[in-house]
Order: structure tokens, then sequence, then C-alpha cells
């Protein structure tokens, strides 16, 4: 992976700070993009220590705003003419409805939106970088998940597992529709599931129940550690077993199947032009 330039979104804990970590630990160079600055920083220091790689570096930036993403786009352009790896990563969950800046329900906009957004607006960088490589973070929600084009932001009706299970399948969708897009492009793009990993993704929701919050806690050492649930994804970005293969869902470093509404077509078409209107892009 040396001189292979990698961006991996939500990297300031969890597992997107141990995908930035192994990507490191290959000799890569990795684009830290978080949210917070201060854990930014120390998940920026705590890799360059431990790996003695000084080719780490750290954007700030909100994904739940459409006005971040594209300033980051435009930072990142003019600091790096390169990007091989782009790594969707970042995710939210909330028991309880939450908008954006931009008038975005939250969870859809940053699990599913912002990795909409920000791969397009890259696109241009990534086919100038091939062969190049997309890896979107989902996972085992999407199995239960329902593109509700009623009420897609669940503003009559907000469930947070719903959300999430929608926001996941979402972005599988969205992987397939794009990898068809790409073809013949030198750039790929794939789904990796981390399987069950005990994060702190439930502990930014202060809604979240305290009686759940206290029964997680005791399941999580019984849960795959952040390292472990990184291991396909790094797979995904640096074996060259996998280079050419696109539009497929992997899990445990072996391509499985999705669930079967991921494969609806009319679905991921019709969830592509929202998500155009929604961002505000001309992707066609």
């Amino acid at each position: 992976m040396n001189k292979r330039v990698c961006i991996v979104t939500g990297a300031s804990s969890g597992i997107g700070k141990a995908i930035a970590l192994g990507l490191a630990q290959i000799g890569a160079t990795v684009v830290l993009v978080c949210r917070d600055k201060n854990r930014g920083e120390s998940a920026l220091n705590e890799i360059k220590q431990k790996y003695q790689n000084s080719s780490v570096d750290l954007f700030v930036a909100d994904l739940s705003s459409q006005e971040s993403i594209r300033v980051l786009v435009r930072q990142y352009v003019d600091k790096y003419k390169q990007l091989h790896v782009l790594v969707n990563n970042a995710g939210t969950f909330f028991t309880k409805r939450h908008v954006t800046v931009d008038g975005i329900e939250t969870v859809f906009a940053v699990n599913y939106l912002a990795p909409f957004l920000l791969t397009n607006l890259l696109l241009d960088t990534l086919k100038r970088s091939t062969p190049s490589r997309i890896i979107n973070v989902a996972g085992a929600h999407h199995n239960k998940g329902k593109i509700n084009f009623d009420d897609l932001q669940g503003a009559q009706d907000f469930n947070g597992s719903r959300a999430i299970a929608q926001s996941k399948l979402a972005l599988v969708l969205y992987t397939y529709e794009l990898a068809k897009g790409l073809e013949g492009t030198g750039v790929t793009v794939n789904c990796s599931d981390p399987g069950m990993v005990a994060t702190n993704l439930t502990d930014k929701d202060e809604d979240f129940p305290k009686f759940f919050k206290y029964m997680f806690k005791l399941v999580k050492p019984f849960m795959k550690s952040p390292a472990k649930g990184a291991e396909t994804s790094i797979y995904l970005a640096s074996s060259p077993e996998v280079e050419g293969i696109t539009g497929q869902y992997f899990a445990n470093k072996k391509i499985i199947k999705s669930s079967p509404a991921s494969y609806d077509i009319n679905t991921a078409r019709r969830l592509w032009d929202v998500s155009v209107s929604l961002t505000g892009l001309n992707t066609r």
C-alpha cells in the first residue's frame, strides 16, 4: 500500500479507527475524516506513534452537513491529487428523530446520503487514480430494511431501528447501482459487513434507554472487537485477491448474498434519483 492514499470516515474511534490503524500498518497514506477535532487528533497521534507512519492526516468534517462535505472535498482535492481507496464507514443511530442543518433526518443523512454525496464528489479523483476502490461499510441491519418512499425520513412515524435498517439497505442498493455505472473505469465498489462489533454507537444517543445501555454493556465482551470488525474492510482496501471485483457484499473476507430487497433494481434507481434531488447533484 506504499504511496496509496486512503480516506476513512468516522476514524476517531471504533471500526473506523481500527481500519485506519490497519491501513497505516501496511504503509498506506491514511486520511482520517472525523467530526470532533480533539478525538481526531488523538487518533492521528496514536496511529503515528504506533506504526511510526508519518503519512497520516486529519480532516475535520461534519458529515451530517452537505456543505461541510463539499468543503471537505475541496480541501482534500487541493492537498491530494489522488485517491486510491475511499472507506465510507461513519455512521450514527438515534432512538428519537433528529434533523440536520439541511433539514434531513439525521440517521438517513449520515449513514446513507453522506456516502452518496462524498463518493460522487470524489469520483473524478478516484477515476484519475485507478485502480481505485470504494468500500461502503454496511452490516446485518440492512436485512430488516425497507425503503419507505412515502416516509423516507420518518417524519410521520419514526423508529430508530427502522431508520438504521433503511439507511444501511439504501447504502447496499447504492453500492450495486454505482458498480454498474463504474464498469470499465478501473474503480470498484463493494460492501463490507463488519459483523456484531462492540462500538460506542449508542453512547451518542442521549435518549437511548438506560436499561438497554446496561444490557449492551453486558453483551459487549461477547461481541467482535473493532479490530476484528475492521478486517474485511482492510482486506477489500488492500488485497490483490479482490482487484477488479465490484458490486459485491463481503463478510469475513468472503462474498455473500445480501438481502433480497437489496437487489431490487427499480428501488435502487428510484432511490438514486431521490438522492440526487436531496443533495443537488447531477450524476446521470
